[in-house]
């Protein structure tokens, strides 16, 4: 029924949805009710430890035995810049105590202690975020089996990461919730949207090509078919959902998100990432050269964001979501998979009907 199954033989699913991992935002339940419906189930470890992947994996896989993907980053180590952090935390819009103690960030990169979780809990893909791990780790990942996808901005990202020898492609527009994927340049004025990306992809690599990028409803999974994908990765429209863990502030931004009420910034972890504009991008501007590199940003914030939060506000908080958030529902995970899905492939045999 789907015009293209290359993605749902290659990771054994019943529909061509993978659902995002969207770090900080979600956990076992979100992925566990996307499983059972069909999808491609994610988990987000960039902020977990070794013992929280271990519990998390165990949750789900009590509950489900159906596909599950573990999402790392795979960003280079920070240099400590004590003169920028110090300019930032004077930045007059901020007005962050100077002596007030930095938590550190807790977004890791992959590393040999958790591909060692990962062999031990044996997911059934392991995806990644900004590139790919050093060709050590990538190699043990290969050997034990595991199936590799990584997001690419740009048709030389994917030609890059399908000689080393991903099994697919996460071709991620510029219209994406999140941090862009982006690694073998730092330019996103020159990053493609979603439709002209993924054709271009597609053409670039042999492997499936996934699309991301403002894919929230059943006209953007129809679209990405006739754009020669073999699936897409949906992240905004499961925030939407009550299985997603987002703060009172960021539920209510999706509810009154507007199709030009979302910017990229840096300022939230150092790394450009969409997100819905709040206070801090209005005042200080979405882009700031004095951001802390990826990802000691978000250490830097960390107190203006609680004392915010605590308040119900989300005025210093990463309110992630792509440009088609509006476009969102809110209904159960579960449902809403199967619902996209079933919306989708009505939509496409109505068009297949119309040319007969």
């Amino acid at each position: 029924m789907w015009p293209d199954r290359r993605l749902l033989e290659l990771f054994n699913i019943e529909l061509p949805i993978v659902q995002a991992p969207v770090a900080g935002a979600m956990d076992w339940e979100l992925a566990v009710a996307a499983a059972e419906a069909g999808a491609l189930a994610s988990l987000p470890c960039a902020m977990l430890n070794p013992d929280q992947v271990r519990e998390q994996m165990a949750k789900i896989r009590a509950r489900t035995k159906k596909p599950v993907n573990l999402n790392f980053f795979c960003h280079p180590p920070p240099v400590l810049n004590n003169a920028r952090e110090a300019r930032w935390r004077e930045h007059r819009e901020l007005a962050i105590d100077p002596a007030a103690p930095v938590p550190s960030s807790i977004r890791a990169a992959f590393n040999s202690v958790m591909c060692d979780v990962v062999e031990e809990t044996k997911p059934d893909v392991v995806s990644f975020h900004f590139g790919l791990p050093e060709p050590g780790l990538l190699q043990r990942l290969k050997a034990g089996r595991f199936l590799v996808m990584s997001s690419a901005t740009t048709a030389a990202e994917a030609r890059w990461l399908e000689a080393r020898g991903v099994d697919a492609v996460i071709a991620q527009g510029y219209e994406a919730g999140g941090h862009r994927g982006i690694f073998l340049s730092d330019d996103i004025a020159t990053q493609a949207g979603t439709f002209a990306l993924v054709p271009q992809v597609v053409d670039a690599v042999k492997v499936p090509v996934i699309a991301a990028g403002a894919v929230t409803d059943a006209r953007g999974i129809a679209a990405a078919f006739a754009l020669g994908a073999a699936g897409v990765q949906i992240g905004t429209a499961y925030l939407w959902c009550p299985e997603a863990k987002i703060s009172a502030p960021h539920r209510a931004a999706l509810k009154s998100a507007r199709d030009d009420g979302t910017a990229l910034t840096n300022l939230m972890t150092g790394r450009p990432a969409r997100g819905i504009i709040n206070r801090l991008m209005r005042e200080v501007g979405p882009m700031s050269d004095v951001a802390p590199e990826f990802p000691l940003a978000a250490g830097a914030l960390a107190p203006l964001r609680a004392k915010a939060e605590a308040q119900g506000s989300g005025d210093f908080s990463p309110l992630w979501a792509g440009q088609a958030a509006s476009l969102g529902r809110d209904m159960p995970a579960g449902q809403l998979t199967k619902a996209l899905a079933a919306e989708a492939l009505e939509r496409m045999r109505a068009l297949a009907a119309s040319k007969t």
